[in-house]
């Protein structure tokens, strides 16, 4: 093909096909002015011409300053820039990438050009990357600690070495096949679990083997878990047996955990309480990664909540599910 010619209607075929936005900014009067796809971007009427400072009202409040001060710098920088940020566009949170050239290169009249892309999936694929890598992170950190706990354990309650060994190793034994219950092999048929099995099995590890008290009592009624919820229910129970071995009942040789559930109006309310372990507080200071997984599976993938008190007995934890999300 010889002779193509890129006229204004092939250009806004190959921007609209690219999903680009154009503006241009007078340095001078502070006038930015938006193709139609610019405002259908932004969520704002075509006024034809807007001010940089009136545009900037849509921008997202955290991200206002640090966009000021990037573009107020763009003229003095040295070829392509690029700054991503965050708008509000009719109470949804939108992510978009400005870019242009700096130090004046390619101004026209005191005007400058650049474009406005949509980048509001690649931002959440990147944040869904850095939430698992996090998740990640911290599954490995609990389970470093849930293994110290559990050696711990067992030097408690064993007499010879040998016995020791052995009770660590049915413990460990019993983790694993709690993992399994919640994440079968490819060549298992996916199956809904009883709420108490489950419990049950995910908090077998912290039963006392060698005692006659009961360190672990469970009481539900018959609720069938689905496969993705025991997933999320699981995480919910590591974190909470986690934070139990590291500061509450499961830390000492007397602590108990009693759990009760009850179901009602497509509802589940299960209450966590610990006794006999030290002085509990509420803590202080900003959530941790944990609590905040802890809280984005309930809400998340159970439909739920979480509610804690802190007697100076116990922590006692409530958590409400859908039925039907724990179900499925």
């Amino acid at each position: 093909m010889t002779g193509l010619v890129w006229d204004v209607n092939k250009l806004r075929i190959a921007t609209d096909a690219a999903g680009i936005a154009l503006w241009s900014w007078n340095v001078d009067t502070d006038q930015l002015e938006l193709d139609e796809r610019g405002y259908t971007l932004w969520g704002i009427p075509n006024t034809g011409t807007i001010t940089f400072e009136a545009l900037s009202a849509c921008i997202h409040p955290e991200d206002l300053d640090r966009v000021r001060a990037a573009f107020a710098a763009t003229r003095d920088m040295l070829g392509a820039y690029e700054t991503d940020f965050r708008i509000l566009c009719d109470n949804e949170v939108r992510w978009i990438s400005a870019r242009g050239r700096g130090d004046d290169e390619g101004i026209v009249e005191r005007v400058m050009y650049g474009v406005f892309i949509d980048v509001t999936e690649r931002k959440k694929a990147e944040e869904a990357r850095e939430m698992l890598a996090g998740e990640m992170n911290h599954r490995v950190k609990n389970i470093f600690a849930i293994t110290s706990a559990l050696a711990m354990i067992s030097a408690r309650s064993a007499t010879t070495k040998e016995e020791m060994v052995q009770d660590l190793h049915q413990r460990i034994f019993a983790l694993s096949n709690a993992h399994d219950m919640i994440r079968p092999d490819a060549s298992q048929q996916n199956r809904a679990a009883p709420l108490g099995h489950l419990l049950d099995t995910l908090l077998n590890p912290y039963a006392s083997k060698h005692s006659e008290t009961e360190r672990v009592r469970i009481s539900t009624p018959r609720l069938l878990v689905g496969e993705k919820a025991a997933t999320a229910l699981a995480l919910v129970v590591h974190e909470l047996a986690t934070n139990s071995i590291k500061y509450g009942a499961l830390s000492t040789a007397n602590g108990a955990l009693d759990i009760k559930c009850c179901a009602s109006a497509g509802a589940v309310e299960l209450i966590w309480s610990e006794s006999g372990g030290p002085l509990t507080h509420k803590p202080s200071g900003p959530s941790g990664f944990g609590t905040k997984l802890l809280m984005s599976s309930l809400r998340d993938q159970l439909g739920g909540a979480i509610s804690a008190s802190w007697p100076p007995t116990g922590a006692v934890i409530t958590l409400t599910m859908s039925e039907a999300r724990l179900g499925g």
